[in-house]
């Protein structure tokens, strides 16, 4: 729980205290932005991210399994704000942070992977506003469609904030840019949302800026889309911002292989996290294997091996 000296150099802030209910039941045995892909926990990717573009100083947010997310802050260099006994959500996340913040700073929610130019993102927001990364992508209806003109400037944020003349077939990427005096537009107390709050003010005065973003993007919302991601940087399909291949090596067919783990049976297309263990007479093919886990006899396939040995089987995609 550290304190900030100079609050002109916090310029960068990771959402990291909600509770991933959707990601259950790996989230019960780990916060969800500390899930490991690919080897490297969320929250690393987070923060290669900001400090890629010259943001230093970085505070992180928690509450589920809070003393996590603080071992892991600590280990890094991370400013703490823990949110107890109560969740605030990312508005009141934010506000709570504000006396610590930029006049402009950078929110990352530390679910999504990408390489969003967070240089290009903070020149783009105005004085007393906030700027958005959107992505165009076939499915931002169902996604969530936020639309800006074609002037840049954001117009419609889902039903949250509606209006017309937005270009459709962009969704938000998690990636944002807020003026530190937009905190000021969200109460004081209780849960709250960024987007119901300061996002509804500001679109309505025109002051949300967007930027476009074509490279990496991938939300880690389910278990399914865990194990994608996993796969996705395994065959190089999908660039994120820590290299997994600087922490693990080569293994089995097509495999990532953690510090000191153990490959006796066979493994095709896997992670498999350090000092695990895959013991003769195992079969993994597609499978996410955590750090320490052993995992058990037989024949497994999409499978997530986490915690103490308990095992998520995940459905065939499309």
């Amino acid at each position: 729980m550290n304190t900030a000296s100079n609050p002109q150099h916090c310029t960068a802030f990771l959402l990291a205290a909600g509770y991933g209910t959707r990601l259950r039941p790996l989230t019960a045995v780990r916060p969800k932005p500390l899930l490991p892909v690919c080897g490297v926990p969320m929250l690393d990717h987070a923060l290669a991210h900001v400090r890629a573009h010259g943001h230093t100083r970085v505070l992180v947010n928690a509450h589920h399994l809070w003393e996590q997310v603080a071992a892991w802050a600590e280990a890094e260099g991370v400013e703490l704000q823990v949110e107890l006994p109560e969740i605030l959500g990312t508005g009141g996340g934010l506000r709570a942070a504000r006396e610590r913040l930029a006049e402009r700073f950078v929110v990352v929610n530390a679910d999504v992977l990408s390489d969003v130019d967070l240089t290009a993102l903070v020149a783009a927001c105005p004085q007393d506003g906030a700027a958005m990364a959107l992505r165009s992508d076939p499915n931002a209806e169902r996604i969530g469609p936020v639309e800006a003109n074609a002037d840049g400037r954001v117009v419609r944020i889902t039903s949250v904030v509606p209006g017309v003349g937005g270009i459709p077939g962009t969704h938000f990427t998690g990636v944002h840019v807020l003026s530190r005096s937009a905190l000021e537009m969200v109460p004081p107390e209780g849960l709250q949302c960024i987007v119901r709050t300061g996002y509804r003010q500001l679109v309505g005065v025109g002051r949300v800026q967007s930027i476009s973003h074509t490279g990496a993007w991938f939300d880690i919302g389910t278990p399914a889309a865990y194990l994608e991601a996993n796969l996705a940087l395994l065959s190089g399909s999908l660039h994120a911002p820590v290299d997994p291949w600087t922490r693990g090596t080569t293994g089995g067919d097509g495999c990532w292989v953690g510090v000191g783990a153990t490959l006796r049976g066979s493994a095709t297309r896997s992670v498999i996290g350090a000092r695990a263990v895959v013991p003769q007479g195992s079969s993994i093919t597609e499978c996410v294997v955590w750090d320490g886990v052993t995992v058990p006899a037989g024949e497994h396939r999409r499978a997530v091996f986490y915690g103490a040995g308990d095992v998520l089987q995940i459905g065939e995609t499309g």
